[in-house]
C-alpha cells in the first residue's frame, strides 16, 4: 500500500502531503487489516489523527510572550492562530477528540454529508456553522478521501462561510479524490497517512480499509465482506 504513494504524492498531486513517519505507516497498516476490531480501530484512528494533526500544523504562526518559570522571567513562543476543527459526520467524529488533545483551544464545528450510492454525489444534511467564521485556520477532519465529493463540498461551504485558510486531514485517500480537491481547491493542503492505489467502479478505495464509520462504530459488520469506502 505504501509503495503506491511516492510518485503521485511527489509529482502531479502538488497539494498532497503523505506522511512517511514509521509509526504512521505501521498504524495505518493495522487500521486497514480486516482482523482489527472496532475497539482497536477507534484507538488507531485517534493515534493516527494525533500524528497527522501534528504534521499538518507544523507551520502554525507564533508570537513571543513573556512569562515566568519557577526561577526567573523569560520569553517563549505561543501559537498565534485561532484554529477551528470541522469533522465531517459521521466518521470525522472519531478524529475530533484526538485533534482536540493536540489543539485544546480549538473550536469545533460540524458538517454532515452523505454520498448518494447511485450518483456518488454528496448530499448535505447537517450544518452547524455560526454566522461568521472566527478562525484563522480551519482543519477539516474525515478519515477517508474517496471521490473527494464530500470534502470538496465541505470546503466550498467553509469558503462561503469566510474561512481564510483551510487544511484537510484524513487517514487514507484515493488519487481521484486528491485530484478532485486539487482541481476544486488548489489552495487547500491535503494531509493523509496513506495514498491508496485507486477507486474501483463503485467508487470504493482499493485496497482500502472498509467503511471507516462502520468499522469505527461497529455497525453493519456483514458489509466488511465487501470492499467499502466512505
Amino acid at each position: 500500500m505504501v509503495g503506491s504513494t511516492d510518485a503521485l504524492s511527489r509529482g502531479e498531486l502538488t497539494n498532497l502531503f503523505v506522511s512517511g513517519h514509521p509509526l504512521v505507516r505501521h498504524k495505518i497498516r493495522m487500521l486497514a487489516d480486516r482482523r482489527t476490531d472496532s475497539k482497536l480501530f477507534r484507538e488507531l484512528v485517534k493515534e493516527l489523527t494525533s500524528l497527522m494533526v501534528y504534521e499538518a500544523t507544523s507551520d502554525l504562526p507564533l508570537h513571543t510572550v513573556s512569562f515566568e518559570t519557577p526561577l526567573e522571567r523569560t520569553e517563549g513562543a505561543e501559537v498565534a492562530s485561532r484554529v477551528g476543527l470541522v469533522p465531517i459526520l459521521r466518521a470525522g467524529l472519531g478524529m475530533t477528540e484526538a485533534a482536540l488533545a493536540i489543539l485544546p483551544q480549538a473550536e469545533v464545528w460540524h458538517l454532515g454529508f452523505r454520498r448518494d450510492e447511485e450518483t456518488h454525489l454528496p448530499q448535505s444534511y447537517y450544518n452547524r456553522l455560526p454566522d461568521v467564521c472566527p478562525n484563522d485556520l480551519v482543519i477539516v477532519l474525515d478519515p477517508m478521501l474517496a471521490t473527494g465529493g464530500s470534502a470538496s463540498a465541505a470546503i466550498a461551504t467553509l469558503k462561503r462561510w469566510g474561512a481564510p485558510k483551510i487544511t484537510f486531514v484524513g487517514l487514507i485517500a484515493a488519487p481521484e479524490g486528491v485530484r478532485r480537491l486539487e482541481q476544486d481547491h488548489p489552495d487547500v493542503r491535503v494531509h493523509v497517512a496513506l495514498l491508496d492505489r485507486e477507486l474501483d467502479a463503485n467508487a470504493y478505495i482499493r485496497p482500502g480499509l472498509g467503511d471507516a464509520g462502520d468499522r469505527m462504530f461497529g455497525t453493519e459488520p456483514s458489509a466488511w465482506e465487501k470492499p467499502i469506502a466512505g
